[in-house]
């Protein structure tokens, strides 16, 4: 259980090649959802012209960043451990400087720096352009931080280092910030409103990817399925409807046909969609170019359609489940996931029911899912009284937990006697004499390794499963 919690909350400190002229050592640490780990590319690439090379040593670092998740209690409490612990390396190393970037500097501003004097720095998620000047403040004793969230930027003329990765995926940002205001979410405080980065830039930074050997990009977003680009400027750049109307506007569907098409030898993800911004268009898309993987990541949260409006998730239970018969007609193989919040306020023993039985309905591949934590600063917070007893929180969690578990099993057990294609990503943790990849529907894949190497596309014959993951051998090299 606490594997599939404690997922997206792992941190991870990332490595690149040195740069020639280089000499000081960056270590940075990212933390939270998929967006971070992107971001902290950005900021080692701007990084890298003010003369840092990264390192995974953090006694060799002159300077230390984490990049930080505000979701949940859980991931900030992280953090402040690992600030603690660069603090005390801090002591025999007076000269390193430490800050903290993203979402839990937005949230807590300046409180790190005057308060509780623990970091050097403090930048925002839409400030990292900003972190050359911010340095210089701290060498010369100032207050270094900013946090001024951003309307347009999008880092889209920066082109990202890519940070310990296998050099076989890669994440490709196509959207920041988030205008969906759910009440539970602090994502439109700390990341700002949204915003779609230039279609051309997403393009060139994809091609670039496929002249580096990458065999796979997912397309992120903290709502992928509004991203909407005018060639004239942004949507609140024009000045009436009619002027909006005569300009060049690309969508999510056009955007996702435009790579599929542009890079037919390369896989294609996103992450992540909310209910109701995705298009039954998103959907023929995925369908008609067989380079897009067969899964959708969809956050619900609730069952229950009275939880849901507390949640001003702005779709109904009856609208989702109507999206999951579409994604079944037009996509019958697709892997789905979900987000899950147990026990938000007011949630009653049949909120909760409704929301097992909608886990019935679709029986999803896998998901995130989550006991309610309050966020200061949300709708939720200022509203809502946290009214629900933690044990009940907890018994709520685990029932949604053990049937997620359930419904994990049949759909990998689904696969066991079918041949599917697999991208090698790397070897295998639990055997060095396997390749570990993914299935188009996300689902995890080990083979024996004989003469393949990561980067490989291979049809694999699935001959058993776990609840998490296909056992198979490989007959022959895939078609990507």
């Amino acid at each position: 259980m606490e594997k599939i919690i404690d997922e997206q909350l792992q941190g991870s400190a990332l490595e690149r090649p040195e740069r020639l002229g280089n000499t000081k050592k960056l270590f940075i640490e990212s933390y939270g959802c998929q967006m971070n780990f992107s971001d902290s590319e950005i900021v080692a690439s701007i990084l890298a012209k003010e003369g840092y090379d990264t390192t995974t040593d953090l006694n060799q670092a002159d300077l230390v960043l984490v990049n930080t998740c505000s979701i949940r209690e859980k991931a900030e409490q992280t953090v402040r451990k690992r600030l603690e612990t660069y603090n005390a390396i801090k002591k025999t190393n007076p000269s390193m400087k430490v800050g903290v970037l993203g979402c839990m500097a937005e949230r807590l501003k300046s409180k790190f720096l005057e308060e509780e004097k623990i970091v050097d720095l403090v930048v925002g998620p839409d400030a990292y352009k900003d972190l050359p000047n911010l340095l210089d403040e701290v060498e010369a004793g100032r207050e270094a931080v900013n946090v001024i969230l951003s309307k347009d930027e999008t880092y889209g003329d920066v082109a990202p280092v890519r940070l310990g990765g296998n050099g076989v995926t890669a994440f490709v940002s196509i959207t920041r910030g988030c205008d969906n205001m759910c009440t539970f979410c602090v994502v439109p405080f700390t990341r700002g409103r949204e915003r779609s980065r230039d279609p051309q830039s997403i393009l060139e930074e994809i091609n670039d990817l496929a002249v580096k050997g990458y065999k796979e990009v997912t397309l992120l977003g903290q709502n992928v399925d509004s991203y909407l680009w005018y060639g004239g400027g942004l949507k609140k750049d024009f000045k009436n409807a009619s002027e909006m109307a005569q300009a060049t506007a690309v969508d999510f569907a056009q955007l996702l046909d435009l790579v599929a098409t542009t890079q037919p030898k390369m896989r294609f993800r996103f992450s992540t969609s909310n209910p109701q911004d995705m298009t039954r268009s998103v959907l023929h898309i995925m369908a008609k170019h067989p380079n897009i993987c067969n899964y959708i990541h969809l956050p619900v949260q609730s069952g229950s359609t009275r939880i849901l409006e507390a949640m001003n998730r702005q779709h109904t239970r009856e609208e989702y489940m109507a999206l999951i018969d579409d994604i079944r007609k037009i996509i019958p193989d697709c892997g789905i996931s979900h987000d899950m919040i147990a026990g938000f306020p007011t949630e009653t023993e049949e909120d909760h029911q409704d929301t097992l039985s909608l886990m019935e309905y679709v029986q999803y591949d896998f998901g995130f899912m989550f006991m309610y934590s309050e966020r200061p600063g949300t709708m939720a917070a200022r509203k809502m009284e946290d009214d629900v007893p933690d044990a009940i929180k907890k018994r709520r969690l685990t029932e949604i937990i053990e049937l997620q578990q359930k419904h994990s099993a049949l759909r990998t057990k689904n696969f066991v006697g079918k041949t599917v294609e697999v991208l090698i990503e790397k070897e295998s943790k639990k055997d060095p004499g396997f390749w570990s990849g993914r299935t188009p529907q996300n689902t995890v894949a080990v083979f024996p390794k004989e003469h393949y190497k990561p980067g490989d596309f291979v049809m694999v014959h699935i001959e058993e499963c776990t609840s998490a993951t296909l056992i198979g051998k490989a007959v022959q090299m895939g078609n990507a």
